[in-house]
């Protein structure tokens, strides 16, 4: 009876702890969506573990972007565009540029993640049902029509505390059965070392590859979203370090779960020569690799990284034009059910027209970058003013962190440019 009792307050623990993470879910919610899933599969299947350096940077400068924007909420009671357009000299132009950046790189995104996360149900779907196979067209459009109206009824009912319960579930998931795939197919530990020193591959599209890595990792919608998110917790000045805790706990997650997707594809298809291009390609070459059970496994994952990219991406626009205005959300304003049903027609573009999803998820991901080093510069300018930080200095290690991802953004962006021209021009 008290093994059962230690077995029940065990259990609870851990759910208690899993439920207890802060705003930082959010953060793994933007960050690893079906685009950046089908990033790492592609990276791992055709290049191994070489691009793994990139993630480890890309998370590292996010940690740091996440704490400072984090803090600059908790002092200054402000949230970031608002102090953009509040303090800065261009600050109202610098906002509304990266309002309509970033806002064209999620709903973008938006596009590819139903398009998949329908595609996959369709998929579960059709291995069950035999008279599915003809009909994926009008499947995947109705269970995309199915999934948005869904998110958008949720969205109209829900507060902070709701959509974070829900994408802490959503993101557990995804975590451990992405895991559990791992445990299936490994790469080689060396090609793992190998992976962490610098280099691009030698290909048209590696360029473009390294970009749409950043673009997914080092989202600039996670940071700015930080501080609404912060604020919506009910943190405060107190909450310094907490706020801190969760913002590492949150960019080491987004490297592990993202580190463990190339993992798996690597060991999975590099070394049989297998190149995969979307998410569904990968549970048909799994499938003689380990089986029907990691198929299932991998598939519910990708399913769960889709789903819980959808609550922050139908949030994005609403949340910075909020920000813009006061840095006060309001869930039950007109404003924002408008938003957020043009968000959920603009997603529905993507499965009414049947396109493949994953050229525009790559292509976004691209986008996001060119946004990011004026997202990078303005908390900066920002965190570096003493009066506006009511006399907090920012330490002279957080600076370094945040002028080598000011460096790592724009060399990126350059980066991106090149890749676009050389593919498309």
């Amino acid at each position: 009876m008290s093994e059962s009792k230690e077995k029940k307050s065990l259990l609870k623990k851990i759910i208690a702890i899993i439920l207890g993470f802060g705003p930082g879910i959010f953060a793994i919610g933007y960050t690893i969506g079906t685009g950046s899933v089908t990033s790492m599969i592609v990276a791992g299947s055709q290049f191994n573990m070489q691009l793994l350096w990139v993630l480890l940077l890309s998370c590292v400068f996010s940690g740091v972007l996440m704490f400072v924007y984090g803090n600059y909420a908790l002092i200054t009671g402000e949230t970031a565009l608002f102090g953009f357009k509040k303090h800065l000299k261009y600050g109202k132009l610098l906002a509304i540029l990266i309002i309509v950046g970033i806002t064209f790189g999620q709903w973008n995104s938006l596009m590819g993640i139903l398009g998949i996360s329908s595609n996959i149900i369709y998929e579960i779907l059709a291995v069950n049902f035999d008279g599915l196979e003809g009909l994926k067209y009008e499947t995947v459009l109705i269970t995309a029509i199915i999934i948005i109206v869904v998110f958008y009824l949720l969205m109209l009912v829900g507060k902070y505390t709701f959509f974070e319960k829900v994408l802490v579930i959503f993101v557990t998931l995804m975590g451990l059965s992405f895991v559990l795939s791992l445990c299936l197919v490994q790469p080689l530990p060396m090609d793992v070392v190998s992976g962490l020193i610098p280099s691009i591959p030698d290909v048209p599209d590696g360029k473009m590859l390294v970009a749409a890595f950043v673009g997914t990792t080092m989202a600039a919608a996670t940071f700015l979203s930080r501080p609404l998110f912060v604020k919506g917790k009910g943190w405060t000045i107190k909450n310094l370090d907490q706020q801190k805790k969760d913002s590492i706990t949150a960019a080491v997650l987004i490297f592990v779960i993202s580190g463990t997707i190339m993992a798996v594809a690597a060991g999975a298809l590099f070394y049989d020569g297998k190149v995969v291009t979307q998410v569904l390609d990968m549970a048909n070459t799994l499938e003689p690799v380990a089986g029907k059970w990691a198929v299932t496994i991998f598939f519910f994952g990708a399913l769960s990284a889709g789903l819980s990219s959808i609550f922050p991406c139908l949030l994005i626009a609403p949340l910075l034009v909020a920000d813009y205005q006061s840095g006060e959300l309001d869930t039950s304003s007109k404003q924002f059910k408008i938003i957020t049903a043009v968000a959920c027609l603009v997603a529905l573009i993507g499965p009414a027209f049947g396109g493949n999803p994953i050229e525009i998820q790559i292509l976004s991901q691209v986008f996001n970058v060119f946004i990011l080093p004026l997202v990078v510069l303005g908390i900066i300018l920002l965190a570096n003013n003493k009066k506006i930080m009511k006399g907090y200095k920012t330490s002279i290690w957080v600076n370094i962190g945040l002028f080598a991802a000011l460096f790592f953004s724009c060399v990126v962006s350059y980066t991106g440019v090149l890749g676009i021209m050389t593919k498309y021009f």
